[in-house]
C-alpha cells in the first residue's frame, strides 16, 4: 500500500504521468481538485478567504473568484503566506481522508498524490516515494506559450513564482524526464510502475 507523492513545476508534464499511473491501476488523489473542493460555497475556507482578502474575491454566484484572489496575492509574499495558512491545513486534512478511504477500499492500493506544492507544503510527510516530473525552464515556457496561450512575460512570471528546479529535484527519489515526446514520458511512467516495489524498498532501506 505505497503512498507516492508526484510533483513538478507548471507545465512539467506531471498530469500526463498521473493519468498513466491511473491507467495502470493507481488511485490518483489530485491536490488541485481538493483545493477547489475545500473552497466551495458554504465552506469555512471560503468564508475565511473573504474575511482575509475582501468580499470582492467572491463572485456573484457565491463561488471563489480565482482570478481576483490571484491578482490580490500574486507577487506579495505576505499575502501568499496568509493564503497558504488558510488553505493548506484544509487540504492536508481532506487529502489524508482520501488516502485513508482509498486504502480502506483496497489495502493493496497504490495511492499517488498529484501535488504541485510538495516542496512548499508537504515535503516532510511520510511518503514512500517522491516522483518529480522535470523539464527545463525553456521547454516549460514554450508549452505555456504554445499550449496555454500565455505571453512570454506571464510564463516567466509563473516560473519565477515557484521553487527552483534544483530545490524540487533535491527531494526526488525518481525523476521522470518530460522534456521529450509524450511517448517518452509514458515509457518512463510505465517503467516506474513496473519497478515500483523495488524503488519503494530501496528508499525504505536508505
Amino acid at each position: 500500500m505505497p503512498l507516492i507523492a508526484l510533483t513538478g513545476g507548471i507545465a512539467s508534464g506531471k498530469s500526463t504521468i498521473a493519468r498513466r499511473l491511473a491507467e495502470h491501476g493507481a488511485v490518483v488523489v489530485d491536490a488541485d481538485q481538493i483545493v477547489r473542493d475545500v473552497q466551495q460555497p458554504g465552506t469555512p475556507v471560503l468564508a475565511t478567504l473573504a474575511d482575509a482578502f475582501g468580499s470582492d474575491v467572491i463572485a456573484a454566484d457565491g463561488s471563489l473568484d480565482r482570478p481576483a484572489l490571484g491578482a490580490r496575492v500574486f507577487g506579495d509574499p505576505e499575502a501568499v503566506s496568509r493564503l497558504n495558512a488558510i488553505v493548506h491545513p484544509a487540504v492536508r486534512d481532506e487529502s489524508a481522508r482520501r488516502f485513508s478511504e482509498a486504502f480502506a477500499a483496497d489495502t493493496d492500493a497504490v495511492v499517488v498524490y498529484d501535488v504541485p506544492l510538495l516542496v512548499e507544503a508537504r515535503a516532510s510527510d511520510p511518503w514512500q516515494l517522491i516522483v518529480v516530473a522535470h523539464a527545463p525552464a525553456d521547454v516549460r515556457t514554450r508549452r505555456m506559450v504554445d499550449l496555454r496561450g500565455m505571453t512570454e512575460q506571464d510564463a516567466a512570471a509563473r516560473l519565477a513564482s515557484q521553487v527552483s528546479d534544483e530545490v524540487r529535484l533535491a527531494i526526488a527519489d525518481v525523476v521522470i524526464d518530460t522534456s521529450g515526446t509524450i511517448q517518452h514520458t509514458l515509457d518512463q511512467s510505465d517503467e516506474l510502475w513496473e519497478t515500483l516495489d523495488d524503488r519503494v524498498a530501496e528508499r525504505a532501506a536508505r
